[in-house]
């Protein structure tokens, strides 16, 4: 679902660090990945990365920002391939469960990695997470759209049941099945 991010070494000083950021803090954790690795992978001085980012936590929340931006147009794109939700939603996710550096949510995971201890990453996960019931709410009928809540928990826990190696195809028959169910009783 994700367009694959590609390294560009005419980019500005401040692209490389962000992109390098968005590879190793998704796939390695945020915790895991210290600040020196992303400046040797993008190739840049501590000065400069300091410059740009004057702390770790400056580059996490850059990260989440840009991440948010990138999933949500790539999640929406996806959504509009579909009239209606039941036959979206499924084949969103599994594009984006079949993409090759899957590894869950990135919020989810900063979530559980930081927890509390940055606040201002926990307003951008909780924006995002909005933002995404937003998107799924748009598709559905207004009859509908007070489900919204209850299929953001089935999309929430397919993206786990994922990332803890279930086979994606059959997460996304469930959810299928589920929205099925769902979106059939009444509001």
């Amino acid at each position: 679902m994700l367009e694959p991010l590609i390294f560009d070494a005419s980019a500005s000083a401040r692209d490389r660090i962000l992109l390098c950021a968005q590879q190793l803090f998704y796939q390695q954790g945020i915790r895991a990945t210290g600040v020196d690795k992303v400046i040797a992978e993008a190739g840049v001085t501590k000065v400069t990365f300091y410059r740009h980012f004057p702390a770790k936590n400056a580059l996490v929340l850059a990260f989440l920002q840009q991440r948010h931006q990138r999933w949500m147009l790539a999640f929406c794109s996806a959504l509009n391939q579909h009239a209606a939700l039941i036959d979206a939603l499924p084949a969103a996710l599994l594009s984006w469960f079949r993409d090759d550096d899957y590894r869950g949510c990135a919020f989810i995971n900063t979530a559980a990695e930081l927890g509390s201890t940055l606040p201002e990453a926990s307003n951008i996960i909780r924006q995002h997470k909005c933002e995404m019931a937003q998107a799924i709410g748009d598709k559905l009928m207004p009859e509908q759209q007070v489900k919204t809540a209850q299929i953001v928990l089935l999309v929430e826990g397919a993206i786990v049941q994922v990332q803890i190696g279930e086979e994606s195809e059959r997460v996304v028959e469930v959810l299928r099945a589920a929205l099925d169910a769902l979106l059939k009783t009444g509001a």
